[in-house]
């Protein structure tokens, strides 16, 4: 396949780390067994998924496929289930992701660009990573253990080793983040999309969805489907609901 490196008033525009997520040749959905039977899969089985330069997030209720997408394209570009970097191989002895799979069905059309790393943050086993930093000699280890879940995503993405990463994935990092952070969060990700790497990200958060620029991808029983306004996305509109009158949510939960 031919590389065609986009241009903007006559200037090259670098090319990005991953252009498309695809299934292997002679690869289907098999409608009667999981995760085929999940909408958004079924759907990257059949059509794959064009990852364009910058962030991109993959919003929808749980179980709807976000993590599962997510895992999968960490996969496919060779980084463990476990999360990490590439190279990044957990023990033996250590617990193992119950992964999906999928990954092992897609392959990547890659791009040229000039960062050759892909790093996935998954919060339940960055401990384990933060491990491995420590036994590979990193420097990056140093003190994250003694962080909360969200301090040491931060220290992470601020790390000397990240200035090679291309493609980051995480997998709603929201879950360990205030509201203060996940801004914070959000300015690192307009940073690295100006740099031209891609962000991709499972998320239930509207304040992320928000980032200027972002591309948001609803992801439920339709499959994967862009939204253009985040206005329209499901979760900010329920937020906007609860936050005007919380008491009338409770009411009808405890009844």
């Amino acid at each position: 396949m031919v590389t065609v490196t986009a241009t903007v008033t006559g200037r090259p525009r670098p090319d990005r780390l991953v252009r498309r997520v695809q299934p292997l040749p002679g690869t289907a959905p098999d409608p009667g067994t999981w995760p085929d039977t999940v909408p958004a899969v079924a759907q990257l089985l059949t059509r794959g998924l064009d990852l364009p330069a910058g962030v991109t997030f993959l919003v929808g209720e749980n179980g709807a496929g976000k993590s599962t997408l997510v895992e999968a394209v960490a996969q496919a570009v060779g980084v463990p289930a476990e999360g990490g970097l590439r190279r990044h191989a957990p023990g033996r002895d250590e617990p193992q992701v119950d992964a999906s799979g999928l990954g092992d069905r897609l392959q990547v059309v890659r791009g040229t660009s000039r960062f050759r790393e892909a790093f996935f943050l998954r919060a339940e086993t960055m401990h384990r990573f933060y491990s491995w930093l420590r036994e590979v000699g990193s420097e990056a280890h140093s003190g994250l253990h003694e962080l909360s879940h969200g301090e040491s995503f931060l220290d992470v993405l601020g790390a000397g080793w990240m200035r090679h990463v291309g493609l980051l994935l995480l997998d709603e990092p929201e879950s360990a983040l205030s509201f203060g952070n996940q801004l914070v969060l959000g300015a690192a990700f307009a940073r690295m999309a100006a740099e031209g790497r891609q962000v991709l990200c499972a998320t239930h958060s509207p304040l992320l969805t928000a980032l200027p620029g972002a591309r948001i991808l609803q992801v439920d029983g339709n499959g994967l489907t862009r939204v253009d306004d985040w206005e329209d996305l499901a979760v900010v509109r329920d937020w906007r609901f609860f936050l005007d009158a919380p008491d009338r949510y409770w009411r009808r939960v405890l009844d």
